[in-house]
């Protein structure tokens, strides 16, 4: 058991649930009006499947598009699963949730990034240790009315 609690991590797997209900809302009702996903992804994470092309393409990292054409569009616990269109050519692939590195809606301009952090264990939490150090300095209270759309 640990002395803190790893608010980080607690977070990152929040956000991977609201990406994960988003997409089963979308897997079950479709994309409604003008919606549409940027996805980026690592492609060499564990569990990622895609044609040998687009890995060899994007040896690294890829950003898909779900918008007017995608099929087969399945959410599991740990990843998802979804055919897209890449030069005339259905592709389907699998995407695990840890791969995902960013989500965003730009019709509704939502979006989140995600730091690298593994399911279990956290074998992959970033290497440094935070800083402990109370901030110094007075605070400030911004409301998030200022960022929200009229």
């Amino acid at each position: 058991m640990s002395d803190t609690i790893d608010y980080g991590h607690m977070m990152h797997l929040a956000m991977q649930g609201l990406v994960k209900d988003i997409l089963a809302k979308v897997a079950v009702e479709g994309l409604p009006g003008k919606h549409h996903f940027f996805i980026t992804f690592d492609t060499t994470h564990p569990g990622v499947v895609m044609a040998d092309w687009l890995k060899e393409q994007y040896p690294e990292e890829i950003t898909i598009v779900m918008q007017e054409w995608f099929d087969d569009l399945a959410v599991m616990d740990d990843r998802f699963t979804v055919t897209l269109n890449f030069n005339d050519t259905p592709e389907p692939m699998v995407i695990p949730f840890n791969a995902i590195t960013t989500f965003v809606d730009p019709s509704v301009e939502f979006g989140l990034r995600f730091d690298s952090y593994e399911d279990e264990g956290g074998a992959d939490l970033p290497d440094e240790e935070p800083d402990e150090t109370p901030p110094q300095g007075d605070g400030e209270v911004v409301s998030l009315d200022a960022f929200r759309k009229p």
